[in-house]
């Protein structure tokens, strides 16, 4: 059964509404994931936007109309593989919702799960929901793990994380990175690419969560999603406006990509 865990208090006007799912928000929650989700009703509030967020978990319809935006966080191979079982029901919704243009932020174990498949740390491979085309391999005896920067060259953005997988992700050729990696590895160590862009979709593997060092990120989905609902035309304050300047340079001057490529 589907239920609010968390929503804007209802003693102040707002002039938008903002509805959230948080897919399998009682499953998947590693390396502090649900940071996002109050990091979304943080930025969504200031917007103008009174929020209510609906964890949508096993055995849950997924109503692609209902929605404005959805998370789907990071999670162990166990619970996974649970959720493997239960996304066959919402793959139709969920593909509805992506390919209409709905607002998406999907986080490691999240993000592989709305691909075709991927490979657990045992070599089982593991069908994915299949909305999207990118999918998942393997490590023997590795991860990934470390500090990562990288920069989204159609948004002129650079997004700072941490990344700690054992998957390596691989994208289909309709899909776009989040990010060309400066430093760490990314999806794969192979290609340079960090995450995925696709429509309004946006996937990435970084922990910590995402959302709370990259507020331009939080922004960009948030006042995406208030538009694809509201209108092309209503006026938002501007990101500076609501949370100041973008965030510094941190490890500009700490780390370089040759230093992780050793």
């Amino acid at each position: 059964m589907v239920y609010t865990s968390l929503k804007s208090l209802p003693n102040r006007h707002y002039p938008y509404e903002l509805q959230i799912a948080h897919l399998y928000g009682d499953l998947m929650n590693t390396y502090g994931d649900n940071g996002n989700i109050l990091m979304l009703k943080y930025v969504a509030e200031k917007l103008g936007a009174r929020v209510t967020i609906d964890i949508v978990s096993l055995r849950d319809d997924f109503d692609p109309k209902q929605y404005q935006l959805v998370f789907f966080g990071g999670g162990q191979d166990y619970e996974q593989s649970i959720i493997a079982k239960d996304l066959p029901g919402k793959k139709d919704g969920l593909s509805d919702y992506i390919e209409k243009g709905g607002v998406f932020l999907a986080i490691c174990g999240g993000f592989q799960l709305l691909g075709q498949y991927y490979i657990d740390a045992d070599g089982r491979k593991i069908d994915a929901a299949g909305v999207m085309g990118h999918y998942t391999l393997n490590q023997d005896k590795n991860r990934y793990i470390g500090d990562i920067k990288i920069h989204n060259d159609e948004f002129n953005e650079t997004y700072y994380g941490f990344e700690n997988h054992q998957g390596r992700t691989f994208l289909s050729s309709d899909e776009k990175p989040l990010g060309k990696v400066i430093y760490g590895c990314g999806n794969n160590k192979e290609d340079g690419t960090e995450g995925l862009h696709y429509k309004n979709v946006f996937g990435s593997y970084f922990h910590g969560p995402i959302l709370s060092r990259n507020t331009n990120l939080a922004y960009r989905l948030v006042a995406t999603a208030l538009r694809q609902t509201y209108g092309q035309d209503i006026e938002l304050p501007d990101y500076t406006a609501i949370l100041g300047k973008e965030a510094p340079e941190e490890y500009a001057d700490i780390k370089s990509k040759a230093e992780f490529d050793k």
